[in-house]
């Protein structure tokens, strides 16, 4: 679905200049970008807070997952230009996705306000979920001004000067997950961040070919990443998202398997070799590459669930096939301490998220997911050239070159 048309907003006026844009977002767009975030993100730069970055992406081997973000921020640029009155003047300092946990708040301050962010001059929040049904608290407050307040919708975005015209706050976080698009826009090429990221997937992406066999597989970053700090506790959040959506990590017990470490190794550094995926009684017979390649599957399996569910409704009655599973003996329930109560007081339960779950839909999801996955990374490498030339992400096809030149030279 494309993303709902919004007519561009006044220019700015007032001591305070923001504006709500309504509807700016599909949901589709939504879920897509809500996809990468839960399949990618790790602990974030505040407590309760898990974020994903668009260099993140490109260092784990998913560049290609920057796709669905091209569109979005060309979208947000023009926005933000024509309310602000600064046409071709603006560059993005920062994309990221950014869920704030139970817990998590922020206190009175403006987005500039310490000596190395002096050079942001806009922000724009897109809402990704919506709040009073996806999570309570973590309403946006304004110390000035108009709205004073702004209570999260899917889809809404909200843009306004960083400086301190809108000093600014966000509640705490009491339940659920509060997941927004963030972005920040420089009049400073210096701070720019498209030519260091394209520098950065220069490096990773020009070494796979177009059909290079599964160059989509994503790459773990380092496991302390993953740790989701919470008081004393805390728990990996690649395996606190596989549980909450009632799945299970298991490994080889096969002794002929070279990927199986030793018992003594830490559980936690096995997320990084071959895992399979059970739910309930089963095991699906497929292995995935890591923990981070299976959760991918399971996001995006949850993404497509309605869909999948629906069309088999249709085709078959209903009637669903359970997948074979594997051998038993073959492997075991990956053995973590994770404190599981915490995993579902922070990210929720499965037993309240409502899936028609079949082995049969969740078989067609890995496929999906496959030609998926190869569809961005073509495109990636098609349009990485033209990217790289320009020292800007454009959407190529709508974009001539000379416009992103011209937009780089002022």
């Amino acid at each position: 679905m494309a993303d709902t048309a919004v007519s561009p907003p006044p220019a700015a006026a007032g001591e305070h200049p923001r504006f709500h844009l309504r509807g700016f977002l599909s949901p589709e767009t939504c879920k897509e970008l809500e996809f990468v975030h839960r399949s990618c993100g790790t602990a974030g730069y505040r407590p309760s807070v898990v974020s994903t970055s668009l260099p993140h992406l490109a260092a784990t081997g998913c560049g290609h997952l920057l796709l669905p973000f091209v569109p979005v921020r060309e979208r947000l640029r023009d926005a933000v230009e024509s309310a602000f009155s600064c046409h071709f003047d603006l560059f993005i300092e920062f994309t990221g996705l950014i869920s704030w946990c139970k817990g998590a708040s922020i206190g009175w301050h403006s987005d500039d306000n310490k000596p190395y962010l002096r050079q942001r001059a806009f922000t724009a929040v897109c809402y990704l979920n919506d709040h009073g049904i996806d999570y309570k608290g973590g309403i946006l407050q304004f110390q000035d001004g108009d709205p004073s307040c702004v209570t999260p919708v899917a889809g809404d975005v909200i843009i306004y000067t960083a400086d301190d015209r809108n000093i600014h706050c966000v509640d705490e976080v009491t339940e659920g997950e509060r997941l927004t698009l963030t972005l920040w826009f420089t009049r400073d090429s210096a701070y720019d961040e498209d030519p260091k990221l394209l520098s950065f997937l220069s490096q990773t992406s020009f070494n796979n070919q177009p059909f290079d066999q599964k160059s989509y597989i994503p790459l773990p970053a380092s496991d302390i990443m993953y740790w989701f700090a919470y008081e004393h506790s805390g728990f990996d959040i690649r395996c606190a998202r596989v549980h909450i959506l009632g799945f299970c990590l298991h490994v080889s017990t096969d002794e002929d398997n070279k990927s199986v470490a030793p018992a003594e190794d830490d559980p936690i550094e096995l997320l990084g070799k071959p895992v399979w995926l059970g739910r309930e009684d089963g095991v699906f017979d497929k292995v995935f590459a890591n923990g981070l390649h299976a959760l991918q599957v399971v996001q995006f399996y949850y993404w497509k669930a309605p869909e999948l569910a629906a069309k088999r409704k249709q085709t078959s009655g209903g009637s669903g096939t359970a997948c074979r599973p594997v051998i038993q003996s073959r492997t075991t329930k990956l053995p973590l301490l994770c404190n599981h109560g915490l995993e579902q007081t922070i990210f929720g339960s499965h037993k309240n998220i409502e899936i028609d779950f079949e082995w049969k839909d969740f078989e067609l999801a890995v496929s999906m997911w496959e030609n998926y996955s190869e569809e961005l990374q073509r495109k990636l490498l098609t349009f990485l050239p033209y990217w790289v030339s320009s020292e800007a992400i454009f959407i190529v096809n709508s974009i001539p070159p000379q416009v992103s030149n011209e937009r780089n030279k002022c």
